[in-house]
């Protein structure tokens, strides 16, 4: 059995177009993490999907029981794989995802989804911390514009900046087709 897993995070809904927050890119960067699990899939890499369900109905998004909440049918989670309920943008924050990972014996986590300034950036850090080898796959994830002190940074520049920090300390980072190659 492998033991490289792939972690998709937050490829939701919402965050699509017509969605609550929607993303810049989501529909590439989607596509792409569609071809990374396929890939996984045929080498026999565990797909452990992780979805942000936020605890109120008052959530901004991912508000439970909605349909902005469900993963998007792009990246859907195949019969037997495994999806995690998180409620913070650290996917190992009070899930069993760790527990998985260790009683499957894997040794390498690969990472994509959205969006790269949150929970990209969190799981891709806890990862490393504990100690698994760390891929992020840049082109499978997405982001958005954001605003600080009244100046907005596209997403361009936020998902640079954050794949940047990631690849200097925590994680390989490569693209898509680069990971997929035979």
């Amino acid at each position: 059995m492998s033991k490289r897993a792939i972690v998709v995070v937050d490829l939701q809904n919402d965050y699509f177009p017509g969605g609550k927050y929607e993303l810049v890119g989501i529909d590439k960067a989607s596509a792409n993490a569609a071809r990374v699990i396929e890939a996984a899939r045929d080498k026999g890499d565990r797909v452990i999907h992780v979805q942000h369900i936020f605890p109120s109905q008052d959530a901004p998004f991912f508000t439970p029981d909605s349909a902005g909440a469900e993963i998007n049918p792009v990246v859907a989670p195949r019969e037997g794989e495994t999806v995690v309920v998180k409620n913070h943008p650290n996917s190992f924050l009070k899930t069993d995802l760790k527990d998985i990972l260790d009683g499957d014996g894997i040794e390498e986590v690969v990472v994509v989804g959205a969006m790269s300034h949150m929970c990209i950036d969190a799981t891709t850090r806890a990862a490393s911390d504990f100690g698994y080898k760390t891929t992020v796959v840049q082109d499978a994830c997405a982001t958005r514009d954001l605003e600080h002190d009244g100046v907005t940074v596209p997403a361009a520049s936020v998902h640079t900046a954050m794949m940047s920090a990631l690849g200097f300390a925590y994680a390989e980072i490569t693209d898509t087709d680069t990971y997929v190659a035979p």
